[in-house]
Formats: C-alpha cells, structure tokens, sequence
C-alpha cells in the first residue's frame, strides 16, 4: 500500500526525474528558504520532498529555534525522516539506485543518521554546516559537506573528525570550507550571515555532486 504523503514539502520536475531528493531542514523549521531551495533543484530536473519535523511551527530567532529543536523527539524525528524517505521513494524514476539527501544544520544530524539506518537506500549525502556522531561503516554514500570557515556550532574538530570516519569507512567524501563566513552562510533569510558568493559556490557544487550520483548518471556508467 502506497505511503501517504507526510507533513511536508513536495516539489516536482517539469521534465522527465534526475532522480530524488530529500531535504532536511535547520532548527528554525520548514521555512520559505527551504522550500524554495526544494523549488529550485526542482527545476533543475529533481524531485524533491522535505518532511516538515516541526509540523508547523517555525522560528525566526535563535531562542525560538533553541526551543524546537529542544523539544524535538528524536527517535520520532528518524522515524519521519525514515516514512519520508519512503514516500518519496515509491514516486523515484525506475532505475533510481536510491535517494539523495541534503541536510542543513539541524537536518545534517538526522541525514548522516539515515544514510547509516538505511544504507540501501541512500546514494548521496549534502551536508550544510552540520555533523553528527554514529558509525559510517554501514553507509553506501558518497557525501558532500559544506562547512563555514568560522563557526562555533560546528567546531573543527567536528567536521575533521567526521571527515576522517567517513574516509576511514571507505566512503567518497568531499568536505569544503568556506573563509570568511559563518553558520548558515547558505540561507538568504538570515542576513546577519549569508554570503552570496559563498552561497553560490556550494549551490554550484551541489548541483554537480546530485548530477554526477544521479542515477541517470550511474546508470550511463555502469
């Protein structure tokens, strides 16, 4: 029987799928920012869902955030991102290898968590400015992080340490630093921190790295 579609964000292609998507929002909720990130790899050919973990709220300023993500459940959290995953799934082209999922902050966590729950399933990984524990042994992905050259929620140490799992696990892995910016320089909406050329450069990237796992590509190459 067919997964309902979740609380979220569904956003399709004008044009035959590149393949499926699914994008984890930051502490702040399921916002514009976000839906329009959903809108535009829409149009460049993906299909693309974001589950909305907040169910409705949203926040604006960092005590309002500290507060949602808080009291977010987090083993109900996975168990959603797991069902969205699954949604979106069932509406993937035929010879998808498997989804893609791209992470900011807050949703980097729950996206390196899938990709080790779930390895069959998930191709591809796009970190924003997020790292999480757990074990990589398990995952199938390659991943893509981007990390801001100063930013004390995501330390160093944090973002080495997962580099060097991944790498030790044998995975692909790609991890830029942007100089010069700070925790969601990706996000326009937050003007204390976005930086339009870095933004470009890890939209560009991004873009790159879906095309290049899609599973188009992949299977062109097989």
């Amino acid at each position: 029987m067919p997964h309902p579609q979740p609380s979220g964000f569904l956003a399709l292609p004008n044009t035959a799928s590149r393949g499926s998507v699914l994008v984890l929002h930051p502490w702040w909720g399921l916002n514009d920012t976000i839906k329009a990130f959903c809108t535009r790899l829409a149009g460049e050919g993906f299909t693309v869902f974001a589950p909305d973990l907040y169910h409705g709220k949203l926040a604006t300023i960092i005590e309002q955030a500290e507060a949602l993500s808080s009291a977010l459940d987090g083993e109900r959290a996975k168990a959603e991102v797991a069902e969205a995953a699954a949604f979106l799934r069932e509406r993937a082209i035929e010879d998808d290898r498997g989804l893609a999922v791209v992470g900011f902050s807050l949703g980097a966590f729950f996206a390196l968590d899938l990709s080790t729950t779930d390895p069959e399933n998930i191709r591809a990984v796009v970190l924003f400015y997020g790292t999480g524990p757990g074990d990589c042994a398990q995952s199938k992905a390659a991943y893509l992080g981007h990390f801001a050259g100063n930013d004390p929620y995501e330390p160093d140490e944090n973002v080495h340490g997962l580099e060097n799992e991944l790498r030790q696990a044998g995975r692909p892995v790609t991890f830029h630093r942007y100089p010069d910016t700070g925790h969601w320089f990706f996000e326009p909406d937050r003007t204390d921190a976005y930086n339009p050329e870095a933004a470009a450069l890890a939209w560009e990237r991004t873009l790159e790295f879906l095309n290049e796992n899609s599973p188009k590509k992949q299977a062109s190459a097989a």
